[in-house]
């Protein structure tokens, strides 16, 4: 029997879901969280062979709930299961210890399939998805221009910026000047917006 944790914040999808993979003789869902800091707290409660992790949570997103387990129960299998096919998603998701990555939009088969190969110790990556992110490379952001571009994307001012990040409103111009630049973008957010289409944020 293949003992399974998941992790999604909205109530029917995450109930669907168990229901789903509940049908199939060999699985069963020993666990379910709406946020990703209940991840690893249940994991280690519960003991499952795969996370089924959704990658909008509160507390932790999906990403980092997967990198976290993955440190904390590395023979955990982790899955991330996500209305969001972004392709930046799946090179950090590979990043963070991911062994899968499936769209929720598959046929309910696949995502069962997914669960079994995953858990053989095989990888499972949505193709379409793949091609898409070997086509869009990594993300060129560096990981300040990554953390100045999620603060602006909150609409704050670049003094507003410098205060909450400790740098000077210089410092902030020139990383949201490189990171419009490397996203082809004319204003920091739409760089913003094309960095979170892309899942680099």
């Amino acid at each position: 029997m293949i003992r399974l944790l998941l992790a999604d914040d909205q109530a029917l999808v995450r109930g669907a879901l168990a229901a789903m993979l509940d049908l199939e003789p060999d699985l069963t869902v020993v666990a379910q969280v709406a946020a990703g800091d209940e991840v690893v707290p249940t994991a280690r409660r519960v003991d499952p062979d795969v996370a089924l992790l959704d990658v909008q949570m509160p507390g932790l997103d999906g990403l980092a709930a997967a990198a976290a387990l993955h440190r904390a129960m590395p023979e955990v299998r982790i899955i991330i299961c996500t209305t969001f096919g972004r392709p930046g998603y799946l090179s950090r998701a590979m990043a963070a210890g991911a062994a899968g990555f499936v769209v929720k939009d598959a046929p309910p088969e696949q995502l069962v399939d997914a669960v079994r190969r995953v858990h053989s110790g095989l990888r499972v990556v949505d193709p379409a998805l793949a091609a898409e992110s070997l086509a869009t490379g990594p993300s060129p952001l560096t990981a300040r221009e990554h953390e100045v571009l999620v603060a602006a994307a909150t609409g704050r001012s670049v003094a507003e910026l410098a205060g909450t990040l400790h740098l000077s409103e210089g410092t902030i111009r020139n990383h949201l000047s490189s990171a419009i630049g490397k996203t082809g973008a004319r204003t920091s957010a739409a760089a913003a917006r094309i960095a979170e289409e892309r899942g680099w944020l």
